[in-house]
């Protein structure tokens, strides 16, 4: 009985720190939700479990999310830095970069910001490319880039994993590699983190579709992704507070 009775104790000592950790980070500012990339990520709705995962856990005045993707696209036009293996630079880079922070400017003008968080979700077009061997780069840089563009060194980082589409390369021919680059530059940092996806193409698309190892994920899927990314981030937040 004693031992139970402790359990119970430590359960709510526990939960009362976090409680009041969500309480002073909801009462310091506004925390700011990025999310970009190309179709997984277009698909991806945020109304309808991110959006009420992160407002549940910071409060629904102090979220702000702002979604923007395209789908089929490189990774070139978000970093605008980016050169092909070869060395080659394309004529134009960073434009979808420049069209989501055109998003992103207007809500967070004169506010100030508990914490800052850049969602991924995209890689798929430049493994079909073959360009995996840039991704890491191309990752790191696009996150430097944000960074230096909000002024801020805290910004947390969740990077949606390519799935298990195509596992033997035989489609897209870096697919592997560009997942392994993923996760590499998710563990180079307490403030990143990725998230598996390759139980989520499989089921029932929007359209209604039945879909095994798609390269798209199925309805309940991309609700399930939205899930994963606000948890994930929550748990950065929640961690690199506690340390400051």
């Amino acid at each position: 009985m004693k031992s139970i009775h402790f359990l119970t104790v430590a359960f709510v000592m526990l939960f009362g720190v976090s409680q009041q950790f969500l309480g002073n980070a909801s009462e310091a500012g506004k925390h700011l939700f990025i999310l970009s990339g190309q179709s997984n990520m277009q698909g991806h709705r945020p109304d309808e479990a991110f959006t009420p995962s992160v407002k549940a856990a910071l409060g629904s005045d102090n979220v702000i999310v702002v979604q923007d993707a395209m789908g089929g696209q490189p990774i070139q036009r978000w970093w605008k830095k980016w050169e092909s293996p070869e060395g080659k630079k394309p004529e134009s880079t960073g434009d979808l970069y420049d069209r989501l922070m055109s998003k992103v400017r207007p809500k967070i003008s004169g506010l100030k910001l508990t914490s800052v968080s850049f969602i991924w979700m995209q890689g798929e077009r430049d493994a079909k490319m073959s360009w995996g061997k840039v991704y890491e780069i191309s990752l790191k840089g696009l996150y430097k880039q944000l960074s230096k563009d909000l002024k801020r060194k805290d910004v947390h980082f969740v990077i949606g994993r390519l799935s298990d589409f195509d596992m033997k390369n035989s489609r897209y021919p870096h697919w592997t590699m560009v997942r392994k680059a993923q996760v590499t530059v998710a563990d180079s940092s307490p403030r990143f983190s990725w998230v598996n996806t390759d139980d989520l193409n499989d089921g029932v698309n929007r359209r209604g579709k039945k879909i095994k190892n798609d390269l798209h994920y199925s309805a309940e899927g991309y609700r399930t992704l939205g899930e994963r990314f606000a948890t994930s981030a929550i748990k950065l937040i929640k961690l690199n507070s506690i340390k400051k």
